[in-house]
């Protein structure tokens, strides 16, 4: 339980950090005044978005290398960080005409062998930032997905998180059971304590949240494990993303700014939030990557992975990319 969370910000946030880290950096660096001019602008935009989401024209492909090839879909991934392991890996996707966002989370233990890397633990995914950094860990998560591309990253600490959780007054969520577990010696110390039921948790709680695992002593926790964790954080984002798209988008990221990593180039953001307009609840959906958890016994020692499935993979992109 000595997870620091470096990320949060999946599907939904994947997409408008992209977008408005561009366009807030260059506002910030350049200190611009909001007034007539902009708002002119602005009104443009919002006419022409209107006009494309209204009649998108979405092109199918005949295969999934055509359609990586071709397409101009947005993709990246978000990382969460356990010291120098990944303890959250999300794949997410944006089609700029439909305004579709889709979001793959990825097990932390799914099995992957690198070659000349035979250990147990090495053999799971959370291990390969240690090792190849965050390029390594694109690689690895195109390699899963059938060779699709991804394009950025995007990392965001916690009190980044905190922050962008307080500036919206918090997120509801069903808490499934009563969620206790201390760790005095993880940094941040951990004192994890949420009652079961429906409640709105503020920053610092929905930090506990996401982090909850399981309770002191192996007691308690999720029955089906780490994809028990997964589905409580995709309940939790489609809260959040129900409530933040009510908010001023500009005003909730700035909350995060000085908290997120990206190799996201400001024209590149600035690019993007012009696709963005028009967005709305509907258009995000969440999975997790499909496999199912196994045992498997390596040099010696019994180790819990989880195991994808290329063939359901596929289906899925297929979907996604319009493959027909």
């Amino acid at each position: 339980m000595k997870t620091f969370w470096k990320v949060f910000i999946v599907s939904f946030i994947f997409f408008f950090v992209a977008i408005f880290l561009g366009s807030y950096s260059y506002l910030k660096s350049n200190e611009y005044r909001l007034g007539s001019n902009i708002s002119s602008k602005e009104s443009r935009i919002d006419e022409e978005s209107s006009i494309e989401k209204t009649t998108p024209t979405i092109r199918s492909y005949s295969s999934l290398a055509e359609a990586f090839k071709d397409s101009n879909r947005i993709n990246l991934i978000l990382l969460g960080m356990e010291d120098i392991r990944t303890d959250t890996i999300i794949f997410a996707t944006f089609n700029p005409k439909s305004k579709q966002v889709n979001t793959i989370s990825i097990p932390r233990d799914t099995y992957i062998h690198r070659r000349g890397y035979n250990q147990g633990e090495q053999r799971k995914i959370n291990a390969i930032y240690g090792d190849h950094g965050v390029e390594g860990v694109k690689k690895a998560v195109s390699h899963i997905l059938e060779g699709v591309p991804i394009h950025h990253y995007i990392m965001i600490d916690y009190e980044g998180v905190e922050n962008i959780i307080d500036s919206i007054g918090g997120v509801e969520v069903m808490v499934p059971f009563h969620m206790k577990y201390e760790d005095p010696t993880a940094d941040p110390p951990l004192n994890i304590d949420i009652k079961e039921g429906k409640q709105v948790l503020n920053g610092k709680k929905s930090l506990d949240f996401l982090r909850y695992r399981k309770g002191n002593n192996n007691q308690g926790g999720y029955i089906d494990g780490d994809l028990g964790r997964i589905k409580a954080q995709q309940q939790f984002l489609q809260s959040f993303t129900d409530k933040v798209l009510t908010y001023r988008l500009p005003i909730v990221i700035k909350k995060g700014f000085d908290h997120i990593n990206t190799d996201i180039k400001l024209f590149e953001g600035l690019a993007y939030s012009r696709k963005a307009l028009g967005i709305k609840r509907d258009d995000f959906t969440f999975i997790t990557l499909p496999g199912k958890p196994e045992l498997k016994k390596v040099n010696g020692k019994i180790l819990s992975y989880f195991i994808f499935e290329p063939s359901e993979i596929n289906k899925v992109l297929e979907e996604i990319y319009n493959v027909k």
